[in-house]
């Protein structure tokens, strides 16, 4: 929290000076001219009161003194109301000036990030993640900026047309500007509580590792983990949304080992994994929901082992297992913190189930 008693700080990218608030300085002002005004009254009235003890009139001389206090005072005020305004019309045209600059940025990094070359590419997401950083007002436009140009259509084959070089290390580029902004939410510059659309996206590769999920609305919801290392090792998904729903798993490998849900929701509700690795090993469940419901498992590797369920509720329920390897070796809970109603199992899935009580089984 911010403390009025100090200037307001310098920001970087900005051209406001570094002023008091107006709502405090004028008030002050104005305390100040009548504290002063209070006292010369008060010793003009006890001079003139001092000379008239011998009953003798009190002299023009006297008067036009006084006359002239007072209207000093009147002119000091208004000279106070004066400065006031002139200061509020400053602040005024200081923030035009940084609108004006800052949506001049804006174009620019934009313009950047739609250029046929990776390497002005990468100015423009370096220039459009310094201006959210500037720009808290308009963080979350340019966070949506972002987002959007990794929800664009992405060739990952090296011998199609539409293949792109220097495309990856763009979007990679953009996943770790977009990581080192979750790491600490209570950083002045943090976007962790701001929304990030992912939807539809191709990952064929990224680095999320040790973010911190604690708000907003977070989607990968029908995105494709192709091929690659995608990292979500050691993350926090502690408040708000984070929805993989509908999400495809066929390649590389995806890790979300050792995270910790202590609250919020995380969905990857009708999620396939059908090749790859996918790990969620030494995960602690502590809180919040995580549904896993109507979930395919094909192929590939899915791995729960050495998990802790204590808190929240886990569901895996309604899922299929048709092929691949799933493991919860390893694995602790309690009470009726893991479901794993009507699953369909097929003889070709390959599951170690650990410490957890028969399962309910609908057979294919």
């Amino acid at each position: 929290m911010n403390n009025p008693l100090q200037p307001r700080p310098k920001q970087d990218g900005r051209h406001t000076p570094s002023l008091w608030p107006v709502w405090l300085v004028a008030p002050g002002a104005l305390l100040l001219v009548g504290a002063a005004a209070f006292g010369l009254y008060h010793g003009a009235e006890l001079l003139l009161s001092s000379e008239a003890t011998g009953k003798k009139p009190v002299g023009v001389q006297d008067v036009i003194k006084t006359t002239v206090t007072v209207l000093t005072l009147i002119g000091a005020v208004l000279a106070a109301l004066y400065a006031y305004r002139k200061q509020l019309l400053d602040e005024g045209t200081s923030h035009r000036a940084d609108a004006t600059q800052l949506t001049e940025r804006y174009t620019k990094a934009a313009e950047q990030l739609g250029h046929e070359q990776a390497a002005v590419r990468l100015a423009g997401v370096y220039a459009m993640a310094r201006l959210a950083d500037d720009w808290p007002e308009q963080r979350q436009v340019c966070v949506d900026v972002l987002c959007a140009y990794l929800r664009m259509p992405y060739e990952t084959d090296t011998t199609a047309p539409a293949f792109r070089h220097g495309e990856r290390e763009v979007r990679l580029t953009i996943i770790r500007i977009i990581r080192d902004h979750l790491q600490d939410p209570t950083a002045t510059n943090t976007w962790c509580e701001h929304n990030l659309d992912f939807t539809g996206a191709t990952f064929d590769g990224g680095d999320f590792s040790r973010s911190n999920f604690s708000g907003g609305q977070v989607s990968f919801r029908r995105s494709t983990f192709s091929s690659g290392e995608i990292d979500f090792g050691l993350s926090k998904f502690s408040g708000g949304l984070v929805d993989f729903g509908g999400s495809t798993y066929s390649g590389g490998q995806v890790d979300f080992s050792h995270s910790t849900y202590s609250g919020g929701g995380v969905s990857f509700n009708g999620s396939t994994f059908s090749g790859g690795q996918v790990y969620f090993r030494g995960s602690t469940y502590s809180g919040g929901q995580v549904s896993f419901n109507v979930s395919t498992y094909s192929g590939g590797q899915v791995n729960f082992s050495h998990s802790t369920y204590s808190l929240g509720q886990v569901n895996f329920s309604h899922s299929t297992f048709s092929g691949g390897q799933v493991s919860f070796d390893g694995s602790t809970y309690s009470g009726d913190t893991v479901s794993f109603e009507y699953l369909r199992i097929q003889p070709a899935a390959a599951i170690r189930w650990g410490p957890f009580p028969a399962i309910p089984v609908n057979e294919p």
